[in-house]
Formats: structure tokens, C-alpha cells, sequence
């Protein structure tokens, strides 16, 4: 045995209790550790998984809402075994990719006259085939150095519907979509090349989970870990690692203890940290006692970390045709524009015209009545800021204002504030440009001691989970399910050696 004693006694606690903590938990207790305690800063678990019944039986996803493709997909695995997806005629609906454009997307000008279908597809089309190149690693040399919004700006003008003002513009509805898919402030900050590491697992996204959505995933699990394993409303406040040494062990000190906001403090031989990169951005200079290596740092410091937020409006009846999947918005002078973007990038005139970066309106599996927006970065952020009528009130304006359809006032809203809430700070990973992502990815998910500096220290000590630490898988929650595995079993073989 590497150590004084065997997996039973092995103390193992884990911050946070999204899909990468409780993957870890699960994977631990299933091999025989008894001693895994699971700490949640949030009264509810699941991190950014946010499955709530805010106005009906049905189910709302604040957070997460796609499983991201089948072949290899442990949660797609999951949902499958355990009859957690959308089955009957609907399903085949729910299998697309996110954000597809369909031909029963409206898209409208500012001046209520709508697009029409075929440009818009041709124009979709285009975009598709542009950023499939960047994924598939097939960029120009001379575009690899670019961001994404200037690579695709230069290759979109040897298009021809780049003439027309509607093309031009269609193509910057479609920039200002690739923002949530990226979780960017804007494409003009996204790397080109680098989007080619994050890799798309085959078979079609699920939009639609069950009626239990993503919480009941979550809950399988659950199921795996004994009761008591798990306290939420326990924010971590302090993580000392690196407290004995080998060879010490005569008196059962541990090497890390974890200390809590409320006081409480916990021992332990291994601590697996999920926080997202958001919360590592705001408290890893502090959280470490002694310090984080620089080069893990820097990694931190170096990755992006996007907010995308969701806008639930519910009205008394609907009010768009059948047909309609959902209602997107095509501004003259939108914010993805490279013109735009420059003119915007100093000062504040940009808080001014927040809005201009709701990409559009979609229907809400589940709910006839109601309609998502999504908005991204820096004015999501802003948006957060608002009250949820004002929000409301500009967003039925901008419908009435598009579309001249007549739009009852909303009846109630849910919007989702992930930028503010100080135990995420974020919706997800992205790769700035100028940023190795592969190194930085690596740098994080790297365990302390470091290997190099191991000797005469207990190891496997501090161990990194999430998103954020998958290279290729980032962004996705089975991206955070299979770090929360490969970090327990790292923990598994250093005791089974």
C-alpha cells in the first residue's frame, strides 16, 4: 500500500456538486471508499445544471439544456439506459443541433418586414460551413492566426449575398448566435485556430431531456452515494494543502484540510476542486494556502469564461403562428458587426443598446406560451443588473416592434443571472484568441504536489475537475462528468499500485 492505509480509510472530499464532483463521488464510492464527502457552496446541487418548475408541472433548464451528441456520450449512455429522453413523435424535433436554424425560424428586420427563408438558409448555410472549417482544423494558414469574427468576416466577403444589406446583415445575426455556442462577449475575441481541439461527439444533440430534464440525470447519481454524503450551503473559503509530510504517519495528520465560510473545517488525503473557471478567476490568488503554481495560474488567468444567460417570458396565450419555432431579430446595425464592434469597443455607449444582442426568441419545449431569448457577455452581464419587469417590458417591445404582431404584456418571467452568482460567475469555458487552449486545459486539470516536486510529500494531494479541465470536451457537461471520473481514478490506482 502506498499509503498507511487502504481505500477504505482514504478521506477524499470534493468541492462542488455539479456533474464533475458528483462523477467523481459516484466513481469513488462504487470503489470502495468510504470516507467521500461532497461540499456545496448552493442550497440545491448540480452547479450549472438547473432543472426548476417555476410556473407549471413542467420542467424549465435554467442551465444546461443539450446532451451534445451519443457515440461515446457517457450521460447520452445514462439517459438512455435509464428512459431519461424525449421518446413518441416529438423526439425527432428534439434531435438537431443547437440553435439550427429551420425554415420555421422568422427572422425580422427593425422595420417589421421579415427575411426571407432562402436567403436566410443560404446565408446559415454559409456560416455553418465557415466555422465547420475552423472546428475541422481546415482554416488558410492565413486565417489560423485570426479571431473568429475576423477569419470569418474575411472569408464570408468572398460570398456573393455579402452585397445585399439582408445578407450582411443575416450574417451578423449569425455571429451574434456563435456567441452562445462559444459563451463569448464576441467572436472578435474568440481564437480561429484553437476551436479546432473542442471535438463534437457523432450522432444528433438532444434537445430535450425527459420530463425530468437534466436533474434527472443528476439523480442516478445520487442514487450511487450514501446519505449524509453530500452538504449544501457549505461554501469553501480555504483549501491548506501540502500539511505533512511522508513518513509522518504515526500521529494521522492529513495533508489538506478544507475550510469553510461558516468555520467548519474538514481533514482530508485528497480534495478533488470542480468550481467552475469562473470561480477560480475571482478566488484562486486567495483560495490556496500555500499558492497555486504559476503556470496553473496563469492557465486561469488565461482561459475566457463566458456568460450566457437564458430570458423565460410566459404570456396568457401565444401569440405567434404555429409554424414558428422561433422569432429572431435582424438589427441594421447589430453589435457582432465588425464596424459596430470597433465603434463600440471603448467607452459605455454599448449599455445603451444591451439589448441589440438578444439574438431572438425561441419556443420552450413543454410550455405553449412562453419563449426563451438568449443573450451573451458583456451586455448579459449588464442585463443581470436589471430589474426582471424592465427587462420584460424591453423585450415585448422589441417583439411588438419586429414582428407587428400584437404581443400581450409578458405574465411572468424567469431570467437566469450566472455572470452575478458569486458560485459560478459564468456559463462556460472558451478559448481566447492568442491562448494555447490544449496547455492551459492541461495546466489546470494538472493535480498537486506537482510530479516533479513530489518527493517526500504525500501525493494526489489537491485534484482539478470540470469543464474546464477537459481540452477537448470543454463547454459540455459530459465534458464535466468524465474529468470528475478521470480524477477519481487517479485516486483509485495510486491505491490499487
Amino acid at each position: 500500500m502506498s499509503s498507511c492505509s487502504g481505500r477504505e480509510n482514504a478521506k477524499v472530499v470534493i468541492v462542488g456538486s455539479g456533474f464533475a464532483g458528483l462523477a467523481a463521488a459516484a466513481t469513488l464510492v462504487k470503489a470502495g471508499f468510504e470516507n467521500v464527502l461532497v461540499l456545496e457552496a448552493m442550497e440545491k446541487i448540480g452547479g450549472r445544471v438547473h432543472t426548476t418548475k417555476p410556473f407549471t408541472e413542467n420542467i424549465i433548464e435554467v442551465g444546461a439544456n443539450w446532451i451534445h451528441g451519443q457515440k461515446g456520450n457517457p450521460l447520452f449512455k445514462i439517459a438512455k439506459e435509464e428512459n431519461l429522453l424525449c421518446e413518441g413523435p416529438s423526439a425527432s424535433k428534439n434531435m438537431c443541433l443547437p440553435r439550427s436554424v429551420t425554415p420555421r425560424d422568422y427572422f425580422f428586420k427593425e422595420d417589421g418586414k421579415q427575411v426571407s427563408t432562402k436567403l436566410v438558409d443560404q446565408v446559415c448555410s454559409h456560416f455553418s460551413k465557415l466555422t465547420d472549417k475552423a472546428f475541422d482544423d481546415e482554416l488558410k494558414h492565413k486565417h489560423r492566426k485570426l479571431s473568429l469574427g475576423a477569419y470569418l468576416d474575411d472569408a464570408f466577403g468572398e460570398f456573393p449575398l455579402v452585397a445585399t444589406e439582408d445578407g450582411q446583415q443575416v450574417f451578423e445575426w449569425c455571429k451574434r448566435t456563435e456567441c452562445t455556442d462559444e459563451a463569448c462577449s464576441s467572436l472578435y475575441e474568440v481564437s480561429a485556430s484553437q476551436i479546432s481541439y473542442y471535438t463534437a461527439l457523432e450522432g444528433g444533440f438532444f434537445n430535450t431531456l425527459g420530463p425530468g430534464g437534466y436533474r434527472a440525470i443528476l439523480d442516478v447519481l445520487l442514487r450511487d452515494l450514501p446519505s449524509g454524503s453530500i452538504q449544501c450551503s457549505a461554501p469553501v473559503k480555504s483549501i491548506r494543502w501540502d500539511l505533512v509530510r511522508k513518513g509522518h504517519c504515526e500521529n494521522q495528520r492529513y495533508p489538506v484540510q478544507v475550510v469553510c465560510e461558516n468555520g467548519q473545517s474538514f481533514e482530508a488525503d485528497h480534495v478533488i476542486v470542480t468550481v467552475s473557471l469562473g470561480v477560480l478567476k475571482d478566488k484562486a490568488s486567495t483560495m490556496f494556502e500555500p499558492p497555486l503554481p504559476s503556470t496553473k495560474l496563469s492557465a486561469i488567468e488565461n482561459l475566457g469564461f463566458g456568460i450566457v444567460d437564458k430570458i423565460f417570458l410566459f404570456f396568457e396565450k401565444s401569440f405567434w403562428p404555429d409554424d414558428c419555432v422561433g422569432v429572431q431579430v435582424v438589427w441594421k446595425e447589430g453589435p457582432e458587426d465588425k464596424d459596430v464592434y470597433e465603434s463600440l469597443s471603448e467607452g459605455e455607449a454599448w449599455k445603451k443598446t444591451w439589448f441589440k444582442k438578444i439574438t431572438g426568441f425561441d419556443t420552450v419545449a413543454r410550455h405553449p406560451t412562453a419563449l426563451c431569448g438568449w443573450i451573451t457577455g458583456r451586455e448579459a452581464l449588464y442585463m443581470e443588473n436589471l430589474q426582471d419587469s424592465e427587462i420584460g417590458d424591453i423585450c415585448v417591445r422589441l417583439l411588438r416592434s419586429f414582428t407587428g404582431w400584437s404581443v400581450p404584456e409578458v405574465s411572468k418571467t424567469l431570467i437566469s443571472r450566472w455572470g452575478s452568482d458569486s458560485y459560478v460567475r459564468g456559463s462556460y469555458t472558451f478559448i481566447p484568441d492568442g491562448v494555447d487552449g490544449v496547455k492551459a486545459h492541461k495546466a489546470l486539470a494538472s493535480p498537486l504536489p506537482p510530479k516533479d516536486k513530489c518527493r517526500g510529500k504525500k501525493h494526489l494531494q489537491v485534484l482539478f475537475a470540470g469543464e474546464a479541465t477537459h481540452e477537448n470536451f470543454y463547454t459540455t457537461t459530459h465534458g464535466a462528468y468524465l474529468t470528475g471520473v478521470r480524477e477519481a481514478e487517479r485516486i483509485i490506482s495510486y491505491y490499487t499500485n
